[in-house]
């Protein structure tokens, strides 16, 4: 659908993205599950799990001109979780 959108709305000068974090130890994660800081970090090829800091460089890049010639895209920041 991503690139889909981003073919559809790319005539415009319109970008279509997204952002796919993973999980993102927040205050709000972690009264979620007591386990919240381990868990999954097994299955990341990082070993952890990951933090605001982590995750808003992309956001960032996202929301700025270094990415003005980026569209259709899926930005994943999930600490390698995809691989496994």
């Amino acid at each position: 659908m991503t690139r889909l959108m981003g073919k559809e709305l790319g005539g415009a000068n319109l970008h279509a993205n997204v952002f796919a974090p993973g999980i993102t130890l927040t205050d709000a994660s972690m009264t979620l599950m007591e386990d919240a800081k381990t868990y999954g970090a097994d299955r990341a090829a990082l070993k952890r799990n990951g933090e605001v800091d982590d995750i808003s460089g992309g956001v960032l890049y996202l929301a700025s001109d270094l990415s003005k010639y980026t569209s259709g895209q899926t930005l994943v920041i999930d600490g390698g979780k995809q691989f496994i």
